[in-house]
């Protein structure tokens, strides 16, 4: 089991990406960084939570929501194409999931 160690807030422009089907994929912002640390070996990594509250090698994800990587995209260069954002209104989301 891993645990969170310590948190620090993400800056804006950092997005999680998810793989839901070989070609579709989902981009959530980043909340926060965090610590983690595996309880069985000791190990501790730093991983990306979404606002969804998923993050690379959680058991509680999203099912069939698989990590691809952390993107970076200034936010004066605008969104991901693939965003999903579930702080938005269903009218405010990107229809479009596919990459």
């Amino acid at each position: 089991m891993k645990k969170i160690m310590e948190i620090e807030p993400a800056q804006p422009g950092w997005y999680a990406r998810w793989r839901l089907a070989p070609e579709t994929t989902r981009t959530s912002p980043l909340t926060v960084w965090a610590v983690v640390e595996d309880d069985a070996t000791g190990q501790r990594q730093v991983v990306g939570i979404d606002a969804l509250g998923q993050w690379q090698g959680s058991l509680n994800n999203e099912a069939g929501w698989d990590f691809v990587r952390y993107v970076f995209q200034p936010v004066d260069a605008g969104q991901p194409d693939d965003l999903f954002n579930p702080v938005h209104t269903r009218s405010e989301r990107i229809p479009h999931p596919q990459r």
